[in-house]
């Protein structure tokens, strides 16, 4: 069993999901970063944590990674070519969507007021337009890899649900389709229910 640290309203958010694709068991504990049972698991404080037997492993990303080798699914084998596009799409997706909304989210409200450049989100919302239109090119079929559900789309449905509650441009018509697609789907559903 699994035992997965940090609230919902997080990236732990991504982890939950998986586990419920999955259909694996696990313990969720739906606390804030730097509580008391996070910094004992990890001293940054930071969520999610995916506690493994006595090991903690950390970083939304890294865990997805680890349970979807682990049980063989959510991703193409290692060494794949295949595996190599969809590790692409992961990063890309990190770097030019989730990196955009973390800055716009740490100038809104997580930087101290005197440290926040509140302008900055009308470059920040430009950017993650340009980057939601090249996924969007690169989208074939019902998932970003084409047939195969893969890491890479619970990554992006997330920061398409956080960019909604930001205020961030609408996407197009084809994403939004995307994104209801992986929003009816039952494991997703189960987990917008967990407390």
């Amino acid at each position: 069993m699994f035992e997965v640290i940090g609230s919902r309203a997080s990236r732990a958010f991504r982890v939950l999901w998986m586990l419920e694709e999955l259909g694996l068991e696990y313990t969720h504990h739906p606390v804030a970063p730097r509580s008391e049972k996070v910094m004992a698991a990890n001293p940054s404080g930071k969520i999610p944590v995916l506690m493994v037997h006595e090991t903690a492993l950390t970083d939304s990303v890294a865990i997805m990674t680890f349970l979807a080798d682990k049980h063989a699914a959510l991703t193409f084998p290692a060494g794949s070519t295949e595996r190599a596009l969809q590790d692409g799409l992961t990063q890309q997706i990190n770097d030019e969507i989730d990196a955009v909304l973390w800055m716009a989210a740490k100038h809104s409200f997580i930087f101290p007021e005197k440290h926040r450049v509140p302008e900055i989100k009308t470059t920040l919302m430009w950017e993650y337009e340009r980057s939601i239109g090249r996924i969007s090119d690169k989208l074939q079929g019902p998932f970003l890899m084409g047939q195969s559900m893969t890491i890479p789309d619970i990554v992006l449905c997330h920061c398409l649900r956080w960019a909604e509650m930001a205020k961030f441009p609408n996407s197009s018509e084809k994403i939004n389709a995307y994104r209801s697609a992986l929003e009816a789907r039952p494991a997703f559903t189960k987990t917008v229910e967990l407390p």
